[in-house]
């Protein structure tokens, strides 16, 4: 087996998922017997421009699992950076003890398609439903298309965070414009 240039070298496998982080960390929110709840997610993708179709990640052992697994809909709200901290809590705590709403003081707003809030200090939400669970069993990987998709038009070019492993983010940056030939 040929072995890599000497310029290189090993990285733990591990830790694979710092180098190919999918996007900006989002807060998934579900609504469960009218009871909503909001969890931190940063493993997830898009798969389908259209219909738009994303897939993400949620544990079993995440409150919100039953939840979107038993209403198969909830809302994929985008935060600004400025919301660092509060998204970093979110994450640090369990919707099964806390009503994460009132504790960090988010808005849960009426959707227009499904049952989960919006998230009124988020500059986007996407309201979704799940359309395949056929890897929900194996890899916890939820299939969810979007059906309705809302922004705040006064948040001119928000900034999000993007997980990068172990307490550290990074900021987006610079945006950069190259000519393409894609729609």
């Amino acid at each position: 087996m040929p072995h890599a240039t000497p310029r290189f070298a090993p990285y733990p496998l591990g830790r694979v998922y710092q180098l190919i982080e999918p996007g900006p960390v989002v807060l998934l929110a579900t609504s469960r017997a009218g009871t909503p709840n909001v969890m931190t997610m940063s493993w997830h993708m898009m798969v389908e421009f259209t219909p738009p179709l994303i897939a993400c990640i949620v544990s079993p052992g995440d409150h919100s699992f039953a939840a979107l697994k038993a209403t198969r809909d909830c809302v994929i709200a985008i935060p600004p950076v400025e919301l660092a901290d509060t998204v970093v809590g979110i994450g640090n705590c369990s919707g099964a003890h806390v009503d994460k709403f009132a504790r960090f003081g988010l808005t849960a707003l009426p959707a227009e398609k499904v049952a989960a809030p919006l998230i009124g200090e988020c500059f986007a939400n996407l309201e979704c439903r799940v359309v395949d669970t056929r890897l929900v069993n194996r890899y916890s990987l939820f299939v969810l298309e979007v059906v309705a998709a809302w922004i705040d038009p006064k948040r001119e070019a928000p900034r999000t965070i993007h997980h990068a492993g172990y307490g550290r983010f990074r900021v987006d940056g610079e945006e950069i414009l190259i000519d393409s030939r894609m729609p």
